[in-house]
C-alpha cells in the first residue's frame, strides 16, 4: 500500500490519495492499514450469512418472463395505449428501402425495412404509433443489424424507441420512469 500512496500522491495529490486509500481500506474492512489477513487481522474461515446472500448466483429471466413483465408494466401504466406485440417493422414504415449510416464503414448503406427486428411492443393511440418498446441483449442493441435497422426506421419515423436491455435487473421504477420520460 506504500507504494501506490505515494504514486497516487505524486499523481493525484495527497488529499485525494488519502481519500482513495481510506475507500480501499473501507471496501476490504482494514481501517488500520493492516493487511487483510495478518495475525491482527485473521482472514475469515467461513463467510458469514450477510456475505452469502451477496454470493448466491441470481436467475435469469426466460424471454417469457421478461415479455409478461414488461406486458404487466405496459397495460397499467399506459393504459390509454393500445399495446401491440412484435409488430414487423414493415408495417410502420412500409416495405421502404432507405439510406442510413448504421456503420462507419458503409455510410450510403441502403437497408430494407424487411430486414428490421420485428419490434417487441408498439403502443398506438387510435391508429397511429406513439412509442415503441424493444426488448434484448446489449449486443443486439448495439451491434445485430436487424436491432439497428428497426431503430432507424422508428427514427425516420418519429416514434419514440424505448429500448431495454434483459441482461440488466429493469428494475420496475426504472422502467416506468423511462417510459414516462419518452412518452410523456
Amino acid at each position: 500500500m506504500g507504494l501506490l500512496s505515494s504514486i497516487l500522491g505524486k499523481v493525484l495529490g495527497d488529499q485525494l490519495a488519502d481519500a482513495i486509500k481510506k475507500q480501499i481500506n473501507d471496501a476490504t474492512g482494514n481501517a488500520t492499514g493492516t493487511p487483510a489477513s495478518s495475525p491482527a487481522n485473521p482472514a475469515p474461515s467461513a463467510p458469514s450469512r450477510s456475505s452469502q446472500a451477496f454470493t448466491a448466483p441470481v436467475r435469469e429471466k426466460s424471454d417469457a418472463e421478461w415479455r409478461a413483465f414488461f406486458r404487466e408494466i405496459l397495460q397499467a401504466e399506459c393504459y390509454s395505449y393500445t399495446i401491440r406485440e412484435d409488430v414487423p417493422v414493415t408495417e410502420l414504415a412500409g416495405y421502404a428501402s432507405d439510406e442510413f449510416k448504421i456503420y462507419k464503414t458503409r455510410p450510403r448503406q441502403m437497408y430494407r425495412a424487411e430486414w428490421g427486428q420485428p419490434y417487441t411492443f408498439v403502443l398506438y393511440q387510435g391508429l397511429t404509433p406513439k412509442g415503441v418498446v424493444m426488448l434484448g441483449s446489449g449486443h443486439s442493441h448495439d451491434s445485430n443489424v436487424k436491432y439497428l435497422v428497426a431503430r432507424m426506421y422508428a427514427k425516420k419515423l418519429n416514434i419514440p424507441y424505448i429500448n431495454f436491455y434483459t441482461q440488466m435487473p429493469n428494475q420496475r421504477g426504472y422502467v416506468i420512469g423511462r417510459l414516462h420520460k419518452y412518452l410523456g
